[in-house]
């Protein structure tokens, strides 16, 4: 008598049949549709999952980034009017261990006014060397426009300021303050002409077309608050870990004076982004998922067109292990090739998002992601490999699961049935 051997599971005969059944023949054609479909589904949903979270997260970051860059992390506020004795207490804040910045500003919203244009713009007072200091606006600016600045009585404006009114480096920009003098008619508004020595630009629209920067005795000066500042702006080494510093803040400032995190002041607005983005992944996640059923479907014809072979496989000694194994791997191949085709479109795209963007502005005629709704010049996006490995994981399991029940149902089939029905 011959020796039977054992064959393991997943054999080159199950795998040989798997891919088999997927190059269906002339008549099982609408199956192999069907699995196109299902496999195009899944790398489309798969892509945009990976290109709608790395977009989302790159306007997060590019927001976070200015915003932070130019606002700072923790506000240093006095309750009930200015901030006095403000210089040494910006040093006693820059001696607190994982404080990388401190400085005094001077804040205030005045009309800017210059070759007919109006606009209401901030002007904020500060230190030159603290100007310095915040590289994200002192990188984009020249020397000249630094040297001006020091001289205490030329600001600097952001690019999309000047270029909304038609103002050049080494113009001029008129501001009205609405508290100004005070006469026995009552208050007037105070009007001064100031030189221009400089713009910048930190690629955010809401900075770059109402922001203003003044020499800060000047602020003070312009604003009636001599002696006194609207504030402290403190950056920390660690941004989404100031709430931990606050305690030794607070410690530093004493009791009269209010800690504001950016997490409060902009509260309303990140959380509305992570509502968002969370809703578009839900969102997105049921391509993947319309597809994944189109798998099932798939199967089941499969399996309903293939039970006469189902039958024979049985009778000539296959396990029902065998033969679910063989369904599995046709489905699961189609979520693997799906998956990694998606994969490999999504971090494509979002490495050459704004080249695509750009390509697709030109050829529509149109402006897709326009800087004054957005805030942003340019499309951003990141990829985060934990957000991409999920994404990834997801469909791989949605897949895999959609083709246990048409597997399950495979393995059951009765050979005696199906060759006499067959």
């Amino acid at each position: 008598m011959a020796e039977s051997r054992k064959v393991g599971a997943f054999a080159p005969f199950e795998w040989m049949l798997a891919l088999r059944y997927l190059r269906a023949k002339r008549q099982e054609s609408f199956i192999s549709v069907i699995s196109g479909f299902s496999l195009i589904g899944i790398a489309l949903g798969v892509a945009t999952l990976i290109i709608v979270m790395s977009v989302m997260n790159g306007f997060r970051h590019e927001l976070l980034k200015s915003i932070l860059g130019l606002n700072g992390h923790v506000t240093v506020l006095a309750d009930g009017g200015p901030l006095r004795d403000f210089d040494a207490l910006t040093q006693k804040l820059r001696a607190v261990p994982g404080v990388t910045r401190a400085a005094p500003v001077v804040d205030g919203q005045v009309m800017a006014s210059q070759n007919g244009v109006n606009s209401g713009v901030l002007v904020r007072g500060l230190h030159p060397a603290d100007l310095k200091s915040l590289t994200l606006v002192s990188s984009t600016l020249s020397q000249d426009a630094l040297a001006g600045f020091d001289s205490g009585d030329e600001v600097i404006i952001g690019a999309g300021l000047a270029r909304k009114m038609g103002i050049r480096v080494g113009g001029s920009i008129t501001l009205i303050a609405p508290k100004g003098n005070v006469t026995p008619f009552g208050t007037t508004p105070r009007i001064k002409t100031y030189k221009v020595s400089g713009t910048f630009k930190v690629g955010m629209t809401q900075y770059d077309t109402s922001f203003i920067f003044m020499p800060l005795g000047e602020a003070q000066l312009f604003f009636n608050s001599e002696g006194g500042v609207s504030s402290i702006e403190v950056m920390v080494t660690d941004p989404d870990n100031d709430l931990a510093m606050l305690p030794a803040l607070q410690q530093v400032t004493g009791r009269d004076n209010r800690l504001v995190p950016w997490q409060e002041t902009n509260s309303s607005f990140f959380e509305a982004l992570q509502v968002e983005r969370n809703v578009m992944f839900l969102i997105l996640t049921l391509i993947i998922l319309v597809a994944a059923l189109n798998i099932v479907s798939g199967l089941i014809m499969l399996v309903k067109d293939k039970s006469g072979d189902i039958a024979v496989l049985r009778t000539m000694g296959a396990s029902r292990g065998a033969v679910m194994r063989v369904f599995l791997i046709a489905g699961a191949s189609i979520g693997v090739v799906g998956t990694l085709l998606g994969f490999i479109i999504g971090v494509v795209f979002c490495a050459n998002i704004e080249s695509i963007r750009q390509g697709l502005s030109r050829l529509t005629g149109t402006t897709l992601f326009d800087p004054t709704i957005y805030f942003l010049s340019k499309m951003p996006a990141e990829l985060d490999a934990g957000e991409v490995t999920a994404v990834v994981v997801m469909a791989l399991t949605l897949t895999l699961l959609a083709t246990l029940y048409p597997s399950w149902r495979a393995a059951k089939l009765d050979p005696v049935e199906a060759l006499r029905y067959g």
